[in-house]
């Protein structure tokens, strides 16, 4: 299975990972590894997750206040939003 960005959750995560990274060094790093572990669970279990609307579902990563908005098309997962969590919740329902 693979996985694609929807451009504005790929904008979503590259914003975040600045943020960190001037927030501390090395931690924008810390933020995208999470991510992309998050996307690993996704990848191996695509239907264990929290279900946000029709089929399109939340997995939270461990250590950031974040959710990565994804569902699945065939064989592939495509990330519609790398939100974070006090976002107001339903704001990436128009880029399905």
């Amino acid at each position: 299975m693979t996985y694609h960005f929807h451009e504005e959750a790929e904008a979503e995560l590259n914003q975040a990972i600045t943020y960190y990274e001037e927030c501390q060094a090395h931690l924008g790093l810390e933020f995208a590894e999470e991510v992309f572990q998050t996307i690993q669970r996704i990848l191996d279990f695509p239907k264990a997750w929290q279900t946000m609307h029709q089929d399109i579902r939340r997995c939270l990563t461990k250590r950031f206040p974040f959710g990565v908005i994804y569902y699945q098309k065939d064989e592939q997962i495509i990330i519609l939003a790398v939100m974070q969590l006090n976002r107001e919740p339903f704001y990436w329902m128009e880029r399905e």
